[in-house]
């Protein structure tokens, strides 16, 4: 499932008219905020899984 240019656009557009252009700066500082903390969750899953297997 590959999104391409055009449903990029399609989707900004929709976004941009149901929120509209105030919100817009709230929306992407929220969504770098979440994607920010699911990265740090991944590294510390790992970071655990690495300490673990290496104590058997």
């Amino acid at each position: 499932m590959g999104i391409g240019f055009t449903e990029l656009i399609v989707i900004l557009v929709i976004i941009l008219i149901l929120f509209g252009p105030g919100k817009l700066p709230e929306i992407g500082k929220a969504l770098g905020r979440g994607i920010k903390e699911f990265k740090d969750a991944q590294k510390d899953n790992h970071r655990k899984d690495d300490d673990s297997s290496g104590t058997k």
